[in-house]
């Protein structure tokens, strides 16, 4: 499994649409085989700030899977308004620090 973030910044006036946009978007991500789950997230310190955390099933999962299905031609359209919005778009693995209770 791989993680990734992708952590943006929305002006104060777009966060109606960008939500909107991802509650749709999610379904493409929930209907992917090769997304294992997912997650946005909004600052509590600063509510500009969102951080999207999506598990694959691996990288190769999905930036040849994922993005070459039905699914992120589904998605993309509904992101592309906010890609310049994006501060860190990056791929993770796990290490063995860490517990979830």
């Amino acid at each position: 499994m791989i993680v990734e973030y992708t952590r943006y910044k929305i002006d104060e006036n777009r966060h109606a649409a960008f939500l909107s946009d991802y509650r749709k978007a999610a379904e493409s991500l929930k209907s992917s085989k090769n997304c294992l789950a997912y997650e946005l997230t909004q600052c509590t310190e600063d509510e500009a700030y969102f951080t999207l955390r999506i598990e694959w099933d691996s990288e190769e999962g999905h930036l040849e899977g994922f993005r070459n299905s039905g699914e992120f031609k589904t998605f993309l359209p509904l992101v592309r308004p906010y890609i310049n919005e994006i501060q860190e778009m990056r791929h993770y693995r796990l290490t063995d620090v860490g517990e979830r209770k």
